[in-house]
Parts: structure tokens; sequence; C-alpha cells
């Protein structure tokens, strides 16, 4: 099973890396040591189980689940220092729980539940909350940006990248992701707007179109989503 463990605290990944290794169960593909470099991660290598802390600066381990795109959402067990989180990580249904110190009893355990979950093909449905913030990086330092200050979105061969007045930042989250669980909406396949700063919509030739934002930034509107953002800046 390919793993990966996402913890801020660096001994806590190298007793949880040992504990795994020990198993010979899993595939370890590395660890991480916040939300955003857990989102790379997982976009990238697609782990079949990831092995969340929870309690992780500017960005805890409930809210990284809402910033996972569904498509290559991993199952989930959730590791903690704190036993009063336990029922909540039920109740968010993770596959399973470890309170630190992890025993090799209740490793065990887990194992099992992990193994019995992939043969049976169980689906994790998790609560994807709205996000209130984006969160960016920027001079490895985590920027939570709100979304109603985003001017567009944009993704390109470097990533996905949050323009704002304040300039461009870029974030591990997906287009898809951000257009599900926020206000921002489609205008292109690679592009996405903030219908409150949308100025002007200029018709092109074959359907097409461009978005003038109040900032001065000229975006696509493909012919698809035309119509659609029509309805949406209808008074």
């Amino acid at each position: 099973m390919r793993a990966l463990i996402i913890d801020d605290e660096e001994h806590a990944r190298q007793e949880m890396q040992i504990l795994l290794d020990e198993t010979g169960t899993f595939d370890l593909l590395g660890s991480c040591r916040n939300a955003l470099e857990a989102l790379k991660a997982i976009n990238c290598h697609k782990p079949d189980v990831i092995f969340l802390d929870i309690e992780m600066p500017a960005i805890n381990g409930f809210e990284m689940l809402g910033m996972i795109d569904e498509d290559v959402m991993p199952y989930v067990v959730f590791i903690t220092a704190y036993d009063e989180y336990a029922l909540r990580a039920f109740e968010e249904n993770t596959l399973d729980y470890l309170l630190k110190p992890v025993s090799p009893e209740r490793l065990s355990k887990m194992i099992a539940k992990v193994k019995r979950a992939i043969h049976e093909g169980k689906q994790q449905n998790y609560t994807a909350p709205v996000l209130e913030n984006i969160p960016c990086q920027t001079h490895n330092r985590i920027r939570l940006v709100r979304p109603e200050d985003v001017d567009h979105v944009f993704t390109d061969l470097c990533g996905v990248n949050v323009i704002t007045s304040e300039g461009g930042f870029s974030t591990n989250l997906t287009l898809k992701v951000l257009e599900r669980r926020t206000s921002l909406i489609r205008c292109h396949k690679k592009y996405l707007a903030n219908l409150m700063q949308i100025k002007d919509v200029r018709k092109l030739g074959n359907g097409n179109a461009e978005i003038i934002t109040r900032s001065g930034n000229v975006i696509p509107l493909s012919r698809r989503y035309l119509k659609k953002l029509k309805e949406k800046l209808k008074p």
C-alpha cells in the first residue's frame, strides 16, 4: 500500500516512518510537514492511504481534507495526541485514528482495517465545507487568501496561480476543488473568475469572449461557459 505521512513535527514523522517500515506493509512515498506540501504530494503520487496529523499550523487535518480533489482522495488515518479529536475523526468518516504514542497492537488493528477497506473497495466520503481561505505558497510560508480577494485563478505548466490585487501566488489546490468549494466560477478550462471582480465582458469571434476585471486583467471566456456567466450576471 502506497502511504504518505503528514505531520508538522519532524520527530513524529520519523517515528511514524519507523513504525510503518517495520510492518513491511507500506510503500512509503515520503512525509510532509504541512497541508500545502501534502496536497502537492497527493495530487502527484496518489497514495492509497495518508497518515494525517490533526493539529498543524495554519491548516489543520480536518480543514485539509476539504482541499483534496475527490478524484485522488486516499483513505485517511488520523494521528493525534489529543483523544478529544477521536470522536470527530469518526464523524468525518475517516477510516481510523491512532493516538500518539502508537502501540504495535493498535498499529496491527489499523493495518487490518485499511487492508479490508481497500479489498472491499470501500469509498471514503468526507464533509467538504466552503473554503474560507485558499492556502498559497510564498517565500517558504503559507499565505491564506480569501476567495473574495481573488481577481482570477488560472493553471499553466507551473501549477495553479491565484491572482489578487497584491500580486500572484501559487496554490496546490486544483481548479476543480476551487470551483466546487469557493464562490469562484469557471470561465475557461484553465481559468476561474471572481464574479464580483468582473467589470466588462467583450465578445470575440467564434462565440468566444473575454472578461475584463476591475483590476484591468483580461481573461478568456470560452463559448462553453459564456451562457452560464450571462445568467449569473443578470440583475
